[in-house]
């Protein structure tokens, strides 16, 4: 039978619009800041084998985290699925992507036949393990880092199983999370509605045949977009930085690229074995990083399902520190999405040099636990500090980097967490959120922005964790093409004695007392192109924005702009440009 285009692409319409109505409801109803401010959450729509139909990703990394887990489910209970029942599973040893994001599976049936999946994963408060937020630098494996909950039915036909749900609550520290729990499944209703919907309105015959039309035609889409690509196998490599157990450890990522026709693979060969600490991945967590990168350099209007990852191979071999053996600690592994993507941009810059962008801002997280002394009960509070570690994007050919979008991983912008509710929720006062200068990596186009926060810390028993990569030197966003480099990261404490601490990218710091100051700088995106081919009159707007100085004008720029008035010395900058070269970064 022919393919009916239309009917395809007003169901795909309609199966995304379903998952984004499942986001709204858990944007409602969630109650951690995590997941009702910085949005680290996914909703979707699969198939009875578990193929994805439709996607909503409120947070990049997760793309492709819920189709493996849910292949998963579908392996384990086989038959044994009923309508009303309800799954969890976070285990990143059988599909998942990082202990934190649990998800939530809800079968949907017509009549006895199971037709599709309704599913949520969000990144809890708290999943147990030794420290509070789930992040332990110090985890040597597995059972140190959260509770596994490998698939678990905690509804089976409608009927709540108060053995199991009190089990897997009574392993994590926070109340907040089950009720955030209850919200996930409170989505999932909301899109096994949906989806009724569809099948009342199609009839499951129809509708399962223009599911398939719908993979069929994503997938054309992407081979065309492959096909596209000129022929070849293109090289990137790409570091991270201290496993958490060696100072000065390094991490390589060796990626080749091969693209033949409208096929194309990625090979992971060669990367660097797994390490003792945390800074490991599982796959699933991998594959999410390529693929949300590869998504960057085509057709951006691509519906997200199954289809889209037939022209896909990916390599990559277990044991290796992007595809971790069992038991290892992995809580890191979303967090090496930035270093994956630096080898993909690096790899497709031979074939897409106007596509790809320089590096991004490389993540330096910090997660805070502790009391609220607002609190009569002393209130436990846990959040991760996503305000203040949003840098900039990198630039491509034609356009500027985005100022404080975020990690590639999880961009969010601005808005990601809001300033009154960062201190409802958290003991905190916020002193400083602003640009922070001549952070972004000059160039024709220059990188986002990064940015500067400040506030004290007024809780009681903190506990701070800080997970990252991307304090060294070598760590700053990388310049494509004549491009200089984004700032690099810090995290400093300043202790009310006044002495202060600058925090390494992975440690635990406990005990910090109330009073203390955390300053953080979050850095710019790398830019783009000769940094003296930029106009002017750009660089001088930027000055008297504030976000260039003046004499990074001068120096990155070639741009001679008066200090009083912001206004370019038109000969002054003639002279500099044609006397001086600019400093790049390949």
């Amino acid at each position: 039978m022919k393919r009916d285009a239309i009917q395809v692409s007003v169901l795909q319409r309609r199966l995304k619009s379903i998952t984004e109505e499942m986001g709204l409801t858990l944007l409602r109803t969630t109650r951690s800041p995590i997941l009702n401010e910085a949005r680290d959450f996914v909703t979707g729509l699969y198939d009875a084998k578990g193929r994805m139909l439709e996607q909503t990703e409120y947070i990049p990394v997760l793309a492709f985290a819920l189709q493996p887990a849910c292949e998963n489910v579908v392996r384990f209970f086989g038959d044994d699925i009923h309508p009303g029942d309800v799954i969890l599973h976070n285990d990143v040893f059988s599909g998942g992507n990082q202990n934190n994001d649990v998800a939530v599976f809800k079968p949907i049936f017509d009549g006895k036949t199971l037709v599709a999946w309704a599913a949520c994963k969000g990144h809890q408060a708290d999943i147990g393990g030794a420290v509070p937020g789930g992040y332990n630098p110090e985890a040597r494996e597995v059972w140190q880092e959260a509770l596994r909950i490998p698939a678990v039915k905690v509804l089976e036909r409608g009927k709540l199983r108060r053995d199991v749900w009190n089990l897997i609550f009574a392993n994590i520290r926070l109340k907040i999370v089950e009720e955030d729990i209850k919200a996930q499944i409170g989505g999932c209703t909301v899109g096994e509605r949906g989806f009724h919907e569809l099948l009342a309105r199609f009839g499951r015959p129809t509708l399962q045949r223009l599911l398939e039309d719908l993979f069929d035609s994503s997938e054309q889409m992407v081979r065309s977009e492959i096909a596209a690509i000129p022929d070849g196998r293109y090289r990137g490599d790409s570091t991270v930085f201290y496993d958490g157990v060696t100072d000065g450890s390094t991490m390589q990522i060796a990626l080749a690229v091969t693209v033949q026709g409208n096929g194309i693979t990625f090979d992971f060969s060669g990367s660097s074995p797994q390490t003792p600490g945390f800074v490991n991945a599982p796959h699933a967590a991998t594959a999410s990083a390529l693929l949300l990168t590869f998504l960057m350099l085509i057709n951006p209007e691509i519906p997200h399902n199954a289809g889209i990852l037939r022209p896909i191979k990916i390599i990559n071999p277990e044991g290796s520190f992007l595809n971790a053996r069992f038991p290892a600690a992995t809580t890191f592994g979303n967090s090496i999405t930035g270093p994956t993507s630096d080898a993909v941009f690096r790899a497709m810059a031979q074939a897409l040099p106007k596509v790809v962008t320089a590096g991004w801002n490389r993540f330096l997280g910090f997660a805070v636990s502790g009391d609220d002394p607002r609190h009569a009960n002393h209130r436990r509070y846990a959040d991760i500090l996503f305000l203040s570690l949003k840098g900039g994007s990198g630039a491509t050919h034609g356009a500027d980097g985005y100022d404080h979008i975020g990690l590639i991983n999880c961009a969010g912008g601005i808005l990601a967490q809001d300033y009154e509710m960062f201190e409802i929720h958290n003991p905190h006062l916020l002193r400083k959120h602003e640009y922070l200068s001549d952070s972004a990596g000059a160039g024709q186009w220059r990188g986002g922005l990064g940015v500067e926060t400040e506030f004290e810390m007024l809780g009681d028993n903190v506990t701070g964790v800080a997970f990252g990569d991307g304090i060294e030197e070598a760590a700053r966003a990388f310049g494509f093409f004549g491009g200089g480099a984004g700032s690099r990261n810090a995290i400093v404490l300043t202790y009310p004695d006044g002495s202060q601490r600058r925090v390494k990218s992975k440690e635990i710091i406990r005990g910090i007392p109330p009073g203390t100051v955390f300053h953080q700088l979050a850095g710019g995106g790398g830019g783009y192109g000769d940094a003296f081919d930029r106009p002017a009159e750009l660089v001088a707007t930027d000055v008297r924005a504030g976000v260039v100085s003046v004499q990074a004008a001068g120096e990155d720029y070639g741009v001679v702009v008066d200090a009083g008035n912001g206004v370019v010395d038109t000969a002054g900058t003639a002279r500099l440009r044609a006397r001086r070269k600019p400093r790049s970064t390949a």
